[in-house]
């Protein structure tokens, strides 16, 4: 008799997660992984434990930077910016931000006994809150500053 694979399982419930919240990323993530689990592509996971953080972040800097790419956002309303209020608020917080996940993808590494608390975190946000997922960075930040780790 074979053993239940509580990982497999896992990933399922979270993908039934992203189907019930409506979800789209949370779910297609799931399935993929449970995919590469079940098709025992097992030599991808230590390629995705090292990279795939950093691939994500391009294809999300290539999301936000594609309307200065194509010209929606022209130059000058870039320099603009400079000299509006709300939008030296945003340049501070996203300058917040990146500190803070700076400080979370170190805390990650450091301390990988806090990441699954961390993601179990960001796919409950992400599936009953309506988020994104790209919280355990900022969490992590969070947290560090919480704990006084980095």
């Amino acid at each position: 008799m074979s053993q239940i694979d509580i990982t497999a399982l896992l990933l399922l419930f979270m993908a039934a997660l992203g189907i019930f919240s409506g979800n789209m990323p949370i779910t297609v993530a799931m399935i993929v992984l449970l995919l590469l689990r079940v098709t025992k592509v097992n030599q991808v996971f230590p390629w995705l434990d090292k990279y795939g953080l950093t691939l994500g972040i391009i294809i999300l800097t290539i999301g936000v930077m594609s309307p200065v790419a194509s010209g929606k956002l022209s130059p000058q309303m870039l320099w603009a910016s400079f000299f509006h209020w709300k939008s030296l608020c945003a340049i501070a917080v996203g300058i917040l931000v990146a500190y803070l996940g700076g400080r979370g993808a170190s805390l990650m590494t450091n301390q990988p006994t806090v990441v699954a608390g961390l993601l179990i975190g960001t796919v409950i946000g992400v599936a009953f809150f309506k988020g994104v997922p790209v919280g355990p960075l900022i969490a992590a930040g969070l947290l560090s500053i919480l704990i006084g780790r980095s």
